[in-house]
C-alpha cells in the first residue's frame, strides 16, 4: 500500500484538520473528534484493485460520527458500503439499534444511507474496503439485515476472506486490471460467505428467509449455464415451496424469473468484456450463460445493454486496450 498521510509530515497544529480532509475523502463526510488531549498521530495508506479501494487507517482516542446533515452531503457514497477490518486494538461501533465492541481479525460492514458512532478507544489499525451495495445486496438482501454485525475473526470464512484481502493488497502492483478484476470478485464471494455464515448464527425467524434467499442466489450462481433452471427448478434446490420463494423475493423487491435472466445477463456481459474470453464465440458466451436460442439471447441482450452482443464486445475490448 502507498502511503496517503502520515502526521510526521504535518505541523502539530495542522494535523487532525489534514487528517480529517483525507479521511473524509477516503471514506464520507463525518463529525470527528480527539478524545483526549495528546498529540495527534496517525497514518492512511491505500491501494485500488479493480472496483475495490483499500484503506488502511492506523490512528488513536477519536470518534466519528454520521449524521442527517452529513448523509445528505454530495460526497457521501450511497451506492457503496464499507467492510471495516480490525487489525489491531479494538473499535466500537453502532448502527442500526447494534452496538458491538470489534477486536482483531473481526470485520463489520458499514451502511452510508444510516448514522453510524465509531469510537477507536486507544491505538488501533483498521482496513477500510469500499465494496458495491448492490454486490452484496444482490446476495444477502437489504443492507440493514446485515450491517452492523460484528463477524468474528474466528469464523472460517472470515479467516480465508481476511487472509485473501490482506494478500491481494500486499500483491496488487504485481497484477493486470484483468487478473485484478477476476480476483476481487473471488474475495467479495469470501466476503459475501463470512457475512452469511454470521447470520446464520442470528435466531430471528425473519432470517431464515433472508438465509434461504442467499442460498437460492448462491445456486443461480453455480448452475447458470443450465438452460432449464427456472423458478420451479430453484425451489425444488432450496427445498422449499415456488410460493414461499416468490414472496421472499417479492420482499426483497425482486422476482425470481427476472432475477434469474439478469444474473445470466450480468455473466454474459462480463464475459464479453473479457479478453480472455476473446476466443469464445458469442453464441458460446450465450449457451454457457444459459441461453438456448442466441437470437433470444441478442434479443435480451439489446432490451438490457442497449446494444447488441457483437457491438458491446466490440466497445468494451477497445476501451480496455485503449486504458
Amino acid at each position: 500500500m502507498q502511503t496517503i498521510f502520515s502526521t510526521d509530515e504535518v505541523q502539530p497544529k495542522d494535523r487532525f484538520r489534514h487528517w480529517r480532509d483525507v479521511c473524509e475523502n477516503r471514506l464520507v463526510p463525518m463529525v470527528q473528534n480527539r478524545v483526549d488531549d495528546g498529540p495527534f498521530q496517525a497514518t492512511i495508506s491505500g491501494v485500488t484493485i479493480g472496483n475495490l479501494m483499500l484503506t488502511k487507517f492506523s490512528l488513536s482516542n477519536l470518534k466519528a460520527i454520521t449524521t442527517p446533515q452529513t448523509l445528505r452531503h454530495e460526497n457521501n457514497k450511497t451506492d457503496h458500503l464499507f467492510m471495516s477490518m480490525v487489525l489491531k486494538g479494538a473499535v466500537s461501533a453502532d448502527q442500526y439499534d447494534r452496538s458491538s465492541t470489534d477486536k482483531a481479525d473481526d470485520f463489520s460492514i458499514r451502511d452510508t444511507n444510516t448514522p453510524w458512532t465509531i469510537e477507536h478507544a486507544g491505538y488501533s489499525e483498521v482496513l477500510a474496503i469500499q465494496i458495491p451495495r448492490e454486490r452484496l445486496e444482490s446476495m444477502l438482501g437489504a443492507t440493514r439485515r446485515f450491517a452492523g454485525l460484528t463477524v468474528e475473526g474466528t469464523l472460517p470464512t472470515a479467516i480465508l476472506a481476511r487472509s485473501y484481502l490482506c494478500n491481494l493488497a500486499r500483491l496488487a502492483g504485481q497484477l493486470t486490471p484483468q487478473v485484478a478484476d477476476r480476483l476481487v470478485g473471488v474475495g467479495l464471494d469470501l466476503v459475501i460467505a463470512s457475512v452469511a455464515e454470521r447470520m446464520a448464527l442470528e435466531t430471528p425467524k425473519a432470517l431464515q428467509g433472508t438465509l434461504i434467499v442467499q442460498r437460492a442466489k448462491a445456486h443461480v450462481a453455480a448452475h447458470l449455464g443450465d438452460a432449464d433452471l427456472d423458478p420451479a427448478q430453484l425451489a425444488a434446490a432450496v427445498a422449499v415451496s415456488l410460493r414461499h420463494l416468490q414472496a421472499l423475493f417479492r420482499a426483497e423487491g425482486l422476482n425470481v424469473a427476472a432475477w434469474i435472466w439478469q444474473r445470466r445477463l450480468e455473466a454474459a456481459a462480463q464475459r464479453l468484456s473479457d479478453p480472455a474470453c476473446l476466443a469464445l464465440q458469442i453464441g458460446e458466451i450465450a449457451y454457457r450463460c444459459g441461453f438456448a436460442d442466441q437470437a433470444h439471447f441478442s434479443r435480451r441482450f439489446r432490451d438490457r445493454y442497449g446494444a447488441s452482443p457483437r457491438a458491446y464486445r466490440h466497445a468494451a475490448l477497445t476501451q480496455a486496450a485503449a486504458s
